[in-house]
């Protein structure tokens, strides 16, 4: 609850080694190999499944595809496998792209006067945008209003408290009891994000085209799942909040990390700019050819993780085997990320930012880049890693190819943040000088 629990983690393996009790009934694991162990396919076995503490706070909410039971999750993500896929991300390109245009054209606009520009906010109204008109069929018109929404203004409203739901939930007369306290006034403005997000739903359903997006195939068996209004926005706001802030997060912190690493910022700046003659070049295929700005994008995920902390399993009947260890049923294991990724045992020189690290430099050779599982493994990993790699490398490249970058001198710190699920982060103020 004091938003430090990434950094907290880093300190108790460093003192205790690569596993770690953290409560009576939870371990801490940090080594390669707990991925494929903790998250890995099961043949035949039972999988370790979601803790319900962590990810359904509030038993009362509808299940989505991410805390859905086994089945039921399996049958859901077969359903929407086909929206995030490498082909579907070429066919929804246009769209994506158009929003990505209006971004550098606001970005052209604002920066006329020579005033810093607040970059992270303007992230976060491309990637709200595009997820918005991908899940609900209509963007929430951040980038046209050059603010955020009512709706994503609770998403971050709700990082904190979903950390202090999760809390509570070890403490169920507590719990309810401090739900009962909860002010009329936010109760008041769930209804009205409840009846607003209803109401996106409802006008997507409308729609008669078949669209090639991210919800299409739940509408399309919304009956033979038994897929109610509910369900179906349950599903659209975990793809919204999983698809837009995270993405966005890890723009403005590679973009923070490249502009206080001149090297790597000047090598970026190069690989781009040579490698296209137009803005017209550049696109979803071709800036999958640049090596450079992936390492860029690669080390910025094992710096600055959109989700650092560890998402917890829980161990089934009869216990699991982690690390060579017997571990009883009942027991949940975590990953945390920010901590595993900062250690020294895996990375030379963990705490700096060195993109050739993923780019076969020697000096980086002993290092374990299995570790870095940022979109996670097994049957469970992340659905958005098409869409998440997509969108980082085009908004990034256009980024740099369009602006000579400069951060503000007040934000050489930006990186010192607190996390409650998500990176509270600070306005990070960028000069942005137009390329000639």
């Amino acid at each position: 609850m004091r938003g430090t629990l990434p950094f907290d983690m880093l300190e108790l393996h460093k003192r205790y080694g690569d596993i770690v009790r953290i409560a009576p009934d939870e371990l801490a694991f940090s080594h390669p190999d707990a991925w494929k162990d903790i998250m890995g396919h099961k043949k035949g076995e039972q999988e370790l499944g979601k803790a319900a503490w962590f990810y359904q706070p509030v038993e009362e909410l509808p299940r989505h595809v991410v805390n859905e039971e086994r089945e039921e999750h399996g049958r859901l993500r077969r359903q929407m496998a086909h929206g995030f896929s490498e082909k579907s991300m070429r066919s929804q390109e246009p769209l994506i792209r158009s929003y990505v245009d209006l971004f550098l054209q606001r970005l052209s606009e604002i920066s006329q006067d020579g005033s810093a520009v607040i970059i992270s906010d303007w992230y976060n109204y491309t990637t709200f945008d595009i997820i918005g008109d991908l899940a609900f069929g209509e963007p929430f018109g951040c980038l046209e209003g050059s603010n955020y929404d009512t709706w994503i203004k609770s998403i971050f409203q709700s990082g904190q408290l979903g950390t202090i739901l999760q809390t509570l939930s070890f403490y169920p007369s507590i719990k309810k009891a401090l739900l009962s306290l909860v002010p009329k006034s936010m109760r008041d403005a769930q209804e009205q994000h409840k009846t607003l997000t209803k109401a996106k739903m409802l006008r997507r359903m409308e729609r008669t085209e078949e669209r090639d997006d991210l919800i299409e195939g739940l509408l399309k068996k919304k009956n033979e799942l038994n897929l109610t209004v509910e369900k179906l926005i349950a599903n659209a706001e975990i793809l919204i909040i999983g698809g837009s802030e995270t993405t966005a997060s890890l723009l403005s912190g590679v973009t923070y990390l490249l502009l206080t690493n001149q090297d790597a910022y000047q090598k970026l700046k190069k690989e781009v700019r040579t490698s296209f003659q137009s803005q017209k070049d550049i696109n979803l295929i071709s800036v999958g050819r640049l090596p450079y700005l992936q390492a860029c994008l690669e080390e910025g995920l094992r710096m600055y993780p959109p989700i650092a902390n560890g998402l917890p399993r829980v161990c089934p009947p009869g216990g699991a085997t982690i690390l060579g260890n017997y571990i009883p049923e009942n027991t949940y294991v975590s990953i945390h990320q920010w901590a595993l990724y900062r250690r020294d045992n895996y990375f030379k020189d963990a705490n700096k930012y060195h993109p050739e690290r993923f780019m076969g430099d020697t000096n980086f050779k002993d290092d374990r880049r299995e570790v870095l599982q940022p979109f996670h493994i097994g049957p469970r990993n992340c659905l958005g890693r098409n869409l998440a790699y997509s969108e980082m490398r085009l908004i990034l490249a256009l980024i740099i190819f369009n602006f000579n970058l400069r951060i503000s001198e007040d934000c050489h710190d930006w990186i010192q943040q607190k996390n409650f699920l998500m990176w509270q982060k600070h306005p990070l103020r960028v000069y942005l000088q137009p390329v000639v």
